[in-house]
């Protein structure tokens, strides 16, 4: 799918046993947030299930996919590479740079789990930091995809969705989309 301004995630390494809910909340707010595509590296391929499970049950498009060659994606990723970490330049200070390259073609999003290989940071064209404190992968990709789409992720419609939340004060509803009330 790399063309166009897609937004591919790619979720790179994974500790079974203690990344489990991790990955997969990575693959879902990839989803929720805006981006078209996750790609599970390694290990970490076994959450998507998961990820695929909701996108049939809530609607799409999303594709989920996953590679044993995560170093080949990042290296021959046709468009910009944004690598999310504590240690890079503040979101604040390259959002308007990296909207702008999003602009012109795909964009590659790496989201670490464990130690993230050296030549990760060096073909990135942006490392990026939300924040320069520890803090879960999950916020930094829902805090990035959230400056990158300027909140317009938010009001997305879904296609073929079997169910649908509907906004409440209080209280859950979710429903077929065919009966629901408008």
């Amino acid at each position: 799918m790399q063309g166009d301004n897609h937004v591919t995630v790619l979720r790179l390494g994974h500790r079974p046993g203690r990344d489990e809910r991790m990955t997969t909340h990575v693959g879902l707010t990839a989803r929720a947030l805006g981006a078209d595509r996750v790609v599970m590296a390694g290990s970490a391929s076994s959450r998507t299930d998961t990820v695929v499970d909701i996108t049939d049950r809530f609607g799409g498009p999303f594709e989920v996919e996953s590679t044993e060659e995560p170093k080949r994606l990042i290296r021959d990723f046709e468009g910009t590479v944004v690598h999310l970490t504590m240690y890079g330049e503040q979101i604040q200070d390259v959002e308007a740079d990296i909207r702008a390259a999003h602009a012109e073609g795909p964009l590659l999003v790496v989201v670490g789990a464990e130690k993230v290989p050296f030549e990760v940071y060096e073909r990135a064209d942006y490392n990026v930091g939300v924040t320069s404190q520890p803090h879960s992968e999950v916020a930094s990709l829902a805090v990035f995809l959230d400056r990158l789409y300027e909140g317009r992720e938010l009001d997305r419609e879904w296609e073929d969705p079997d169910r649908v939340v509907v906004p409440m004060e209080t209280g859950k509803k979710v429903v077929d989309p065919n009966d629901r009330e408008e």
